[in-house]
């Protein structure tokens, strides 16, 4: 069994996957940014070009990198695609090279569905080979860090495995998916009871799940997968779905998607409006093939189990 370095584990996929892999029994190191007590914790400082990794490398099998610039709500940088290079193109390859150096076997990549597109036609759900159409920063700079690492693999071997989910919900969720949440549990009307689109989604635990099973799995090896939860869910059928969980009703009107866009594009909110009213649906069936992965927890369960823990707070 290999021992493991996860970055970006104080993140949200961070703290599932090491709460699973803790269950498990496995042997893992956390790299973060300030030492802390923890015995399983090796300090590296800010992920960029110039950090040095030998240190947290030393004894390690495998590379679990969940660490990136992402999801600024608030953006500050005069060039924000620089930063997102910084450190999500010119931050990963560094590790990736020292990590090839110091002999690791397998470097798993987070990386995003962004990297595939912002929608699909319906009908039509993004796969492993279709085109990469990246339209924001963080999109552009993890398909730049896709094309290093694999780059880096066929020059050293190192195997390199790249995993692209959409949206992860479940415990622990910010942004967006949280907001929903609070809508509902306060029972504020929403303009949203008549959209028929589909968008797939990802629970945490299923996530998690795939991750670990790219660990080890042959197969796995200089492989990108998309990984969902199998079902896709227009927007109006997941709030529904969410306030089932949470226990108290969404509260929809049934507001016509035409109307709901032009409303957006006077507000200058058409980014939000796409997000909300447009298609972004993936095949998993590689997955399934390739690994013979499965969802583990359903989309029901899966939300449940992000009610609970907000109702827990």
């Amino acid at each position: 069994m290999s021992t493991i370095l996860i970055t970006g584990a104080t993140g949200f996929v961070g703290r599932g996957l090491c709460s699973r892999l803790k269950t498990e029994g496995r042997d893992f190191r956390r790299a973060v940014r300030r030492q802390t007590p923890e015995e399983d914790t090796h300090a590296v400082g800010d992920i960029g070009p110039d950090t040095s990794w030998s240190e947290a490398l030393n004894g390690i099998d495998t590379v679990i990198h969940l660490a990136a610039r992402a999801h600024i709500m608030n953006e500050s940088a005069s060039d924000p695609l620089r930063e997102f290079r910084r450190v999500n193109v010119d931050g990963t390859l560094n590790l990736a090279r020292q990590a090839a150096a110091a002999g690791i076997k397998r470097f798993i990549f987070l990386s995003t569905i962004k990297v595939n597109g912002e929608q699909t036609l319906p009908g039509l759900p993004f796969t492993e080979i279709s085109p990469s159409a990246p339209e924001d920063p963080y999109g552009i700079s993890k398909h730049e860090a896709e094309q290093g690492l694999a780059e880096i693999a066929r020059e050293t071997g190192m195997e390199v495995v790249i995993i692209r989910p959409p949206l992860v919900y479940g415990p622990g969720v910010k942004g967006n998916f949280a907001s929903m949440m609070r809508w509902i549990a306060k029972g504020i009307p929403l303009p949203l009871g008549a959209i028929h689109n589909q968008r797939s989604l990802v629970a945490l635990d299923n996530l998690v799940d795939f991750i670990i099973t790219c660990l080890d799995h042959p197969a796995a090896a200089n492989q990108t997968f998309l990984v969902a939860d199998g079902e896709d869910l227009s927007t109006t059928d997941l709030l529904r779905r969410v306030g089932q969980a949470m226990g108290k009703p969404a509260r929809l009107i049934p507001v016509p998607v035409g109307l709901l866009k032009a409303g957006a594009a006077l507000l200058g909110k058409q980014a939000m409006a796409q997000r909300l009213c447009g298609n972004l649906q993936v095949d998993i069936s590689k997955a399934r093939e390739v690994l013979g992965w499965e969802p583990p927890v359903g989309v029901d369960e899966g939300l449940k189990r992000a009610a609970r823990e907000r109702d827990s707070k």
